[in-house]
């Protein structure tokens, strides 16, 4: 039987094994899925165990997504230019680092029928998914992408290979027309570290939360009670998860109620 993983520290919030267990019953796929609590000197370990064709393939999550890279012997197109792995699998005996964040998050856009066209986003966090939500953006069409993290010097090593990005302390709140909280405040519930000034900001802007458990964080929840549009990162999950699965089965599952139902737990 084959076995995936999926990495990350905290893992306990991920639905990743319950969605892809869905899409094995669906497809008589015989093969499991389970989240793993990972420390980080354990990475070479499991890409060893990779090699081995002890497991067949891991998702990556959060905070190993630019962590992983050094063990990695191929990036895809979207991984280099990313610099963010969330997929590994082995192909021709050498091990593939995948990014399918980009399209994860571009579909999920895509689905809700916002225009980001010309539009200002403004997201909150430099991590390992940030260069692929930028990446998303400027395929979206925005015109200008403004960026904040708590520490500065991050969002200055992605403004090395965004050169337009432009970057704000943290804290302070810009103009713009889409949000996007791709922080792990928010994981828990009671977290308020995100300080936004509801008030100047208005209403009618589009509130996006990577962040799919709980489905409404307070940035959210906090959004919508100031008249604005709100999303969770529902949809790229799903979309990631969905192309994740096609690169390691050939098989293109089907999104259907029962997919959406399991991340409204």
């Amino acid at each position: 039987m084959k076995k995936y993983l999926v990495i990350g520290n905290p893992i306990k919030h991920s639905l990743s094994p319950e969605l892809h267990k869905h899409w094995f019953e669906k497809n008589k796929i015989k093969a499991s899925y389970e989240k793993y609590l990972t420390n980080e000197n354990e990475i070479k370990n499991i890409i060893e165990r990779i090699k081995k064709k002890e497991i067949s393939g891991i998702n990556v999550t959060v905070p190993f997504k630019k962590i992983i890279i050094p063990f990695i012997e191929k990036l895809t197109t979207e991984a280099s230019m990313s610099k963010s792995v969330n997929t590994v699998y082995m192909e021709n005996e050498k091990i593939i680092g995948h990014n399918t964040d980009i399209a994860g998050f571009e579909l999920a856009i895509r689905y809700t029928k916002y225009d980001a066209k010309n539009k200002i986003a403004f997201i909150l966090g430099a991590g390992g998914v940030v260069s692929s939500l930028i990446i998303a953006l400027k395929n979206l069409g925005v015109s200008q992408i403004i960026i904040s993290n708590r520490t500065i010097e991050r969002a200055q090593e992605l403004k090395k290979n965004y050169k337009d990005l432009q970057i704000i302390e943290w804290g302070k709140t810009p103009n713009f027309d889409i949000i996007i909280n791709a922080t792990s405040v928010g994981l828990n519930e009671k977290d308020n570290a995100i300080k936004l000034d509801y008030n100047k900001i208005g209403s009618n802007k589009f509130f996006f939360d990577v962040i799919y458990n709980p489905k409404e964080t307070n940035f959210l929840k906090k959004a919508k009670e100031t008249g604005n549009k709100t999303e969770n990162g529902k949809m790229m999950f799903i979309y990631q998860a969905h192309q994740a699965f096609t690169i390691w089965h050939k098989i293109l599952p089907e999104i259907d109620e029962k997919s959406l139902k399991i991340l409204d737990k």
